[in-house]
């Protein structure tokens, strides 16, 4: 793959390709996926083929591509873009080798489905120099993560043995895995919601998966806390067959959803499994004293993780108020705040008095576009909110 700067002439090539983006990425990139798989098997382990499956991946990438297509004058608006993938491809433990097989793969689907008349050879050309750029900018920051995460007190490179020490039921539906280095030394400390990255073999075949840390940094261990997926391989085979004394491979800690330091009201918003990121957060956040406010939807109470140990800490912090929506109210057991959807209405009374607050909110993807509309409705500047969010652009529009 041809690594040098791109022409003028590609660059406008490059800009011209935006509306048929635009109206076929996702076409594209389905195809590229299919051609990816059946050119270079080897790479499958990578991806998650539940995602795959319901166009998730698809359009992720199409996104991806998108707005590479529109910045590709000023790179720099790439930042955050470039930031998220860049974790995502640390955790999955992505290689400068797998670039070029990817990178032939998709000019091969750019050919095949706008067609030779389309994709002319200028057009492969200029695409083909655009992904050697992008690749040599996520290869580089990529190497750089890898060997800051080595360097690291605790830290390493690659896949690293751990040891389950502990499995516990949190609700119907989610299990906490706490997990030690199998060599008896110490971990590298993460920041309140980052993820870690877990190398597993299910019934013969390799696959990689990230899942939140639930609990804060301690030096030792890390805690996952793992929603039973319907049909989700990874998931079910946690819950089912991995059991106190297993051993799990991990990679070091990565993401950028991350608590940010400061001294302004904390809302924390959750909605099912989203929970588990907002645990570190609300813990290394107590410790500084800063008024917190803990939101959190969910079905029903058996399907309600940690409301015990929230409520615990709640009793013990007053400067937690926290507050619980569920869909249908229960017919005995601890009862939630409200019942239904968590509307502008209930979010208003359940925020501080006080707009210049920073809010973090995670959970599934009509949620987050319901929270988001709701706290930039209420005066939250959009500024001030946080969401870990790896998809089309318009999601959460």
């Amino acid at each position: 793959m041809d690594r040098k700067m791109l022409s003028t002439e590609q660059k406008a090539i490059i800009s011209a390709t935006v509306p048929i983006l635009e109206q076929g990425g996702e076409a594209l990139t389905r195809h590229f996926y299919l051609t990816l798989f059946r050119d270079f098997p080897q790479v499958k382990p990578i991806f998650n083929q539940a995602n795959q499956a319901d166009g998730n991946q698809q359009r992720a990438l199409a996104n991806a591509v998108l707005m590479y297509a529109k910045n590709i004058d000023r790179l720099e608006q790439l930042g955050p873009l470039v930031s998220t993938i860049v974790n995502k491809h640390v955790s999955l433990q992505i290689q400068r080798e797998h670039y070029p097989m990817v990178g032939a793969s998709l000019l091969k689907a750019i050919r095949e489905v706008l067609g030779a008349d389309v994709a002319t050879d200028a057009v492969i050309d200029a695409w083909g120099a655009a992904y050697g750029q992008l690749a040599d900018i996520l290869a580089g920051a990529e190497q750089s993560v890898y060997e800051k995460n080595e360097a690291a007190e605790g830290g390493w490179s690659g896949a690293r043995e751990f040891k389950v020490v502990s499995k516990t039921v949190e609700s119907d539906e989610v299990t906490s895995f706490v997990m030690q280095p199998a060599d008896g030394g110490k971990v590298v400390a993460h920041v309140p919601g980052q993820y870690i990255g877990l190398l597993i073999d299910v019934n013969g075949a390799e696959q990689r998966r990230q899942y939140s840390l639930s609990a804060a940094s301690n030096g030792s261990s890390y805690r996952i806390s793992v929603k039973r997926e319907p049909g989700g391989a990874v998931s079910n085979f946690l819950h089912d067959h991995v059991n106190v004394g297993d051993s799990l491979k991990l990679v070091p800690p990565s993401g950028d959803f991350t608590l940010a330091d400061s001294d302004k009201p904390l809302v924390l918003i959750s909605g099912g499994v989203g929970i588990t990121p907002t645990l570190a957060m609300l813990t290394a956040a107590l410790d500084t004293g800063r008024p917190i406010h803990f939101i959190h939807a969910a079905r029903n109470a058996s399907v309600h993780a940690f409301r015990e140990h929230i409520d615990t800490l709640a009793a013990q912090h007053p400067q937690l108020q926290r507050f619980y929506c569920y869909e249908a109210a229960n017919d005995s057991g601890p009862q939630p705040h409200a019942t239904g959807y968590i509307d502008q209405q209930r979010l208003n009374a359940w925020l501080p008095q006080t707009r210049d607050i920073e809010a973090y909110f995670l959970g599934p993807t009509p949620f987050m576009k319901a929270i988001k509309s709701h706290l930039l409705a209420l005066g939250v500047p959009q500024a001030q909110t946080y969401y870990e969010f790896f998809g089309p652009a318009e999601a959460l529009a």
